[in-house]
């Protein structure tokens, strides 16, 4: 029987200790334990190691004592904000988002861009992002060398472990280097990520989906994007790509297939409401915010087509969900994105829809709610991104080591 490699075996271990501190932190040895089920002396020489880091800092207690170690005093371990910096990075076709964060992913500083991004060719994208990169990170008085991180998350078909974006609505071009370009000029390690991901690990760290260590998100936005965390971990497909639900096809009856984000994302929902208004359809993503508040009135108006056509988007994306809870069968299922914020001629028709097809014997096993964050929670997301590389596994020696570097 083969032997599992004991170096893969403790940055397990340590990983675990990690996020068992960041998730339930202030938090003793005993508590660690019992969460981990590792030993007390694995977790000691784990926790003694991470003190050495300087990575965790202790909290005394009083005159409590630990039980395991008979006369020792009683401390809480926590993250030690100075530990890290990093920063995270939203695009959109309208904005850049920025936040730079510590080690516990708090947000010191951050900025909003409005810019139209998917208007720039790709070198001008990458200055862009790392003029508000540096920006952000002087506005919270630190200098770049203490900035270990960098995730940026867009939205389309991402690779995360070449950092390129393969296909989305922010680049003309195909196959963008985003990562290497911004690594290149910023001098510090880059990753770059589906931005549903992003939002997905904040649900995980601040969220819905927090103490949750299976569900799902989607996020309605100008594409449509699907998260999913399984046994506390993203799940992504080889080459960390993260495809787009949007390129899902559903078959209309007696027609062709079509794509649902060509249906039920907000790109196309707010492009047929402004065609059906007279506008041209590419006028709402100069402020996908102002439109969408038009299109939830004109709906709770009345307006017959605006309601035609958010039932018709509704009903597409609640026969999606339908499905991926026959894949899955998450207890909890989030969505998310501005879409959100269509209002109930969206969000009737996709509940319903989603009730309706959801297979038999399935219906009461996943709890769908919904929230819209806002541009800093995304980004604050891509930190925490950075973040779980910073501590996860492998580890090399006595300190973060990412696993992407500028070449």
């Amino acid at each position: 029987m083969k032997t599992a490699d004991p170096e893969l075996m403790r940055a397990i271990n340590r990983f675990n200790v990690v996020d068992t501190i960041r998730r339930f932190g202030p938090i003793s040895r005993v508590e660690i334990c019992e969460r981990t089920d590792l030993s007390p002396t694995t977790v000691s020489a784990i926790t003694a190691a991470l003190l050495d880091d300087a990575l965790i800092v202790p909290i005394p207690l009083g005159g409590l004592r630990d039980q395991a170690v008979r006369g020792r005093p009683r401390v809480q371990l926590t993250l030690n904000p100075e530990a890290a910096y990093v920063v995270g990075v939203r695009l959109t076709p309208d904005q850049i988002t920025v936040a730079t964060t510590n080690f516990r992913a708090d947000v010191l500083e951050g900025l909003t861009l409005p810019v139209r991004v998917d208007r720039q060719p790709a070198g001008v994208i990458v200055d862009l992002v790392e003029d508000g990169i540096r920006r952000s990170v002087a506005d919270a008085n630190l200098p770049m060398a203490r900035i270990a991180g960098v995730c940026v998350g867009l939205p389309g078909i991402v690779g995360r472990d070449a950092g390129v974006c393969r296909r989305g609505p922010i680049f003309s071009e195909r196959d963008v280097p985003f990562a290497d370009a911004l690594a290149q000029r910023l001098s510090i390690p880059v990753t770059l990520d589906s931005d549903v991901n992003m939002v997905t690990l904040a649900e995980h760290w601040f969220g819905r989906g927090r103490g949750l260590d299976d569900f799902l998100v989607v996020s309605i936005e100008q594409s449509l994007g699907v998260g999913v965390i399984h046994r506390g971990e993203i799940l992504r497909a080889p080459g960390g790509l993260s495809p787009d639900i949007g390129d899902v096809l559903a078959l209309e009856r007696g027609g062709d297939p079509v794509r649902l984000g060509d249906v039920a994302s907000l790109a196309a929902v707010l492009g047929a409401i402004a065609s059906q208004a007279g506008d041209s359809p590419a006028e709402p993503a100069s402020r996908p915010d102002r439109a969408v508040a038009l299109a939830r009135e004109l709906a709770e108006a009345g307006d017959g087509g605006a309601v035609a056509l958010l039932g018709a988007a509704g009903r597409a994306l609640g026969l999606a969900i339908a499905n991926l809870i026959a894949l899955f069968a998450p207890p909890r299922l989030i969505l998310t994105g501005a879409g959100v914020d269509l209002g109930d001629a969206f969000l009737g028709p996709l509940m319903r829809a989603a009730r309706q097809w959801t297979p038999d014997g399935l219906g009461d096993v996943t709890e769908i709610v919904h929230q819209n964050w806002g541009q800093d929670m995304w980004a604050r997301g891509a930190a925490a991104m950075t973040l779980r590389d910073l501590y996860g596994a492998p580890w090399n020696t006595t300190g973060p080591v990412m696993h992407r570097l500028p070449r």
